[in-house]
């Protein structure tokens, strides 16, 4: 008698996020107490002064004291901070080639589809990733009449 193997294929999520394809490594971010206190009043949450912060691989477990004098503590998303969108900035602006960009435009879709980020972060993300398009389609024409 067989096994019949479990079909998991159709609950994977295909492809991969910046982190996973170590393109970014938040991890090795020295988050000072400053960055994390504005992120998290940008998320919406009263913090009178961080505690502890404690970087992951994947996400950022950050202890603080909120305004009524409680300790809370939870773990973050990296693109809570505004750190996240210079770095994944950086990121298209090293892209010299189009197949290089393509690459990174489709992480990207990936990201936009799975992760939470702020509307104004994706959209400048976006808009960043379209000019650098242009850059590199201008490049490739000016190579493509230079030779000729």
């Amino acid at each position: 008698m067989s096994r019949q193997r479990r079909k998991t294929s159709q609950y994977h999520r295909k492809g991969k996020n910046l982190i996973a394809a170590n393109k970014i490594k938040p991890e090795q971010w020295q988050i000072s107490n400053t960055e994390a206190k504005e992120a998290l009043k940008a998320k919406g949450y009263d913090v009178k002064q961080i505690k502890k912060i404690h970087c992951l691989k994947h996400q950022v477990s950050i202890s603080f004291w909120d305004t009524k004098g409680n300790i809370c503590s939870s773990f973050f998303s990296y693109r809570i901070f505004a750190r996240w969108q210079t770095e994944v900035e950086k990121l298209v602006y090293t892209c010299d080639t189009l197949k290089a960009w393509t690459k990174l435009n489709h992480i990207l879709g990936y990201e936009f589809a799975y992760y939470s980020y702020p509307r104004e972060m994706e959209d400048a993300i976006q808009v960043v990733l379209e000019n650098h398009l242009c850059v590199l389609k201008a490049t490739d024409i000016q190579a493509v009449f230079s030779v000729i």
